[in-house]
């Protein structure tokens, strides 16, 4: 046998699959030159919770699957299968990747031709087009992670000192020698392996390539990065880059490597950059993302504020033409007591939720004007200061940070900005036949996107169904302005598709690739953003937006419950544990509002969410039948998540919140 495929998967299904897709087609073309069986494929499922090993025993009979009962880390995975590997060579592969049609069989004819090569990297494009710069790598010596760890190689890019890391003054259009290659697509000679050893089980995820890389080049071999086959990787997906968790994952395996392979004295230089570098990354990253929660807030804030702070003395004027002034309580109670109360209708509408609809925001304004209102008419007369200077402050705080969110949108600063389009502009290039699969996906997803049309594969197609065909792609993306283009993988192939992406990566554009099997529509913007995935299984419940809202709604109840305890515990059943129901939502163990029953294996493609103490029967009165089955029920539930929902739940049930989980 020539070549054993491995693949590592940790829920990332849809991805998994749309890559094995890929493989066979390329599998194909190399049995062409090598003869039938020429490969095996493994998959090496480290206890996935998204149905992924159901998927693969249903639609890839062909693979040799190793279920794993508990997740043993990248390393002792991809060991699993070489052990029983049967191929001259191996491939390690990532699940978030997609191959072209002649990747296997052109470096399977570079490494037989190229005898002193041990292993072997090809160029890697993101979802965008994209070129990767981790497609060749050298060794993280101290002096290297030193310019990489504190930005010197990103400012100066093409320089042979600072931007070793990425070796960015090597040409990524040529052949090259390198020290390390990405873990993404390690492609290694058997005996290679057999020299050299398997991966290092230390390295629970990243550091093993480095480490493996450096082994083979100890073993007396080569490395080489090979661009005459490209491959997408859609960075981002079996982990999150930007985390702290990564942060501190990454490092720490540099600390392995540097002690397991730099002298004692170097090993310590390096392992104290290394933590000096965790601490400035951790540091960076805690600021950033505090900075990004919290600056709109803020802001809005500022605004209404100041808004009051000088409208408060013109009113004054005209309110006490006499003389007088509003006591010190209203600018520093009253107004703050109302800005709290917009900030968090505001979280509560999406008006926070980035970027920005326009129509949440107003919502939020309204809601929190409208609350401000009818609390204000509930206060004894003393503090019932001006309703017509509250009215004066509400639109002008409306104005001002409407107008401040326009500004951001316009130089786009799309964090903090307005959603400029409420539906993406989408063109897709396929056949009628598949054009109509990949809408009727879009539509279900209800993701508002507007089909411009559909460009031929073919050249010279002149049906009118067409917009045009294949050969005036970017003339047709630019000319329609659109933001989108999905292609069909079933009348492409990867070759073509990769080959396109390329070409038009100078375009503001995203792109995603449909296959008819999967019903699925899968893509990734940048380098810098993971994966994006379009499937018929809507999880509105797993929304970004929603969690934020639900643990939220968790938290006010809980606080409410508490205050009302002495009169609430009256009425439950069970007070003890209604009591350690309510910190247990606090603390995020439990929700006060989940699925119904369990979920089994049948349910598993559900979205995540916490166990609740009450559920969607509980809203069932007069013990009427309900004419669905749990798994429906909670679809239903999940798919159609309303905070408001939740609340009726609550409400018809509250006698039953110290109910056992």
């Amino acid at each position: 046998m020539k070549l054993s495929i491995i693949i590592v998967n940790y829920n990332v299904k849809f991805f998994l699959e749309q890559c094995l897709y890929t493989v066979r087609k390329a599998i194909v073309a190399t049995n062409e030159i090598y003869g039938e069986n020429s490969c095996e494929v493994y998959v090496v499922d480290n206890d996935s919770a998204d149905g992924s090993c159901s998927m693969l025993k249903e639609k890839f009979n062909d693979i040799i699957l190793i279920e794993n009962k508990k997740n043993v880390g990248f390393s002792t995975a991809n060991n699993q299968a070489i052990r029983i590997s049967n191929g001259e060579y191996v491939l390690l592969l990532n699940p978030d990747t997609v191959v072209q049609e002649d990747t296997f069989y052109k470096v399977i004819e570079f490494m037989d031709s190229h005898p002193d090569a041990g292993a072997l990297g090809v160029k890697m494009i993101d979802g965008a087009g994209k070129f990767l710069p981790e497609s060749k790598r050298a060794l993280p010596t101290p002096s290297v992670s030193f310019y990489k760890i504190f930005g010197l190689s990103r400012l100066f890019p093409k320089s042979k000192i600072f931007a070793k890391y990425h070796l960015g003054y090597l040409d990524n259009e040529k052949t090259h020698e390198i020290d390390v290659l990405s873990g993404a697509f390690m492609f290694m000679r058997k005996k290679t392996l057999d020299k050299s050893g398997l991966l290092d089980e230390a390295f629970f995820m990243y550091g093993e390539d480095i480490d493996l890389s450096y082994r083979i080049t100890l073993a007396g071999y080569k490395n080489y990065y090979f661009p005459e086959t490209t491959i997408i990787h859609y960075k981002g997906e079996s982990t999150k880059k930007g985390s702290l968790n990564y942060v501190f994952i990454f490092y720490n395996a540099m600390i392995i490597f540097a002690n397991k392979h730099f002298s004692k004295k170097n090993a310590k230089i390096f392992s104290f950059f290394i933590n000096l570098a965790v601490w400035f990354r951790a540091t960076l990253s805690i600021l950033k993302r505090v900075f990004k929660a919290v600056a709109l807030p803020i802001t809005d804030a500022v605004v209404f504020f100041s808004g009051f702070y000088f409208l408060k003395p013109y009113w004054e004027a005209y309110r006490f033409p006499s003389g007088g002034t509003y006591p010190d309580e209203y600018l520093f109670l009253a107004v703050p007591s109302y800005i709290i109360i917009w900030t968090i209708s505001l979280l509560l509408s999406g008006g926070y939720e980035k970027p920005v609809k326009q129509s949440n925001f107003i919502k939020g304004i309204l809601y929190g004007t409208v609350s401000i209102l009818v609390l204000y008419s509930l206060l004894s007369e003393q503090y019932r200061f001006s309703r017509a200077l509250l009215l004066i402050g509400s639109a002008w705080g409306f104005m001002a940070t409407y107008t401040i969110r326009k500004i951001f949108s316009i130089i786009k600063l799309k964090e903090f900005g307005f959603k400029l389009k409420d539906k993406k502009n989408v063109i897709i290039l396929s056949s009628k036949k598949e054009a109509k699969i990949i809408n009727d996906v879009l539509i279900k997803t209800n993701l508002g996107y507007k089909v411009l049309g559909i460009v031929s594969p073919k050249v010279g197609n002149a049906d009118t169904v067409y917009i045009g065909d294949i050969s005036k792609i970017k003339e047709i993306i630019k000319i329609n302005k659109a933001d989108e283009l999905i292609f069909s993988l079933q009348d492409l192939g990867s070759q073509k598709i990769i080959e396109l992406m390329l070409n038009m990566s100078d375009l503001n554009l995203e792109f995603k690739i449909a296959h008819q099997e999967s019903l699925t529509v899968i893509g990734s913007n940048s380098m810098h953003t993971p994966g994006e995935l379009y499937t018929i299984n809507i999880d509105s419940i797993s929304k970004k937006a929603n969690v934020k809202k639900k643990r939220l709604f968790d938290v006010v109840i809980s606080l409410s419950l508490i205050a009302i305890l002495p009169l609430i515990i009256l009425f439950v059943s069970s007070k003890i544990n209604f009591i350690k129901n309510i910190f247990s939502v606090l603390l995020g163990k439990l929700s006060w509002v989940g699925y119904v029953g369990n979920i089994d294996e049948k349910q598993e493609q559900l979205p995540k969410i916490k166990r609740g103490i009450l559920n969607p029967l509980d809203l069932k009165t007069n013990n009427m039948e309900i004419p669905y089955s749990n798994y429906k029920i909670n679809m239903l539930y999940a798919k159609n998540y309303k905070i408001i929902k939740d609340l009726l739940i609550i409400y018809y049930s509250y006698n039953k919140l110290g109910r056992l989980v």
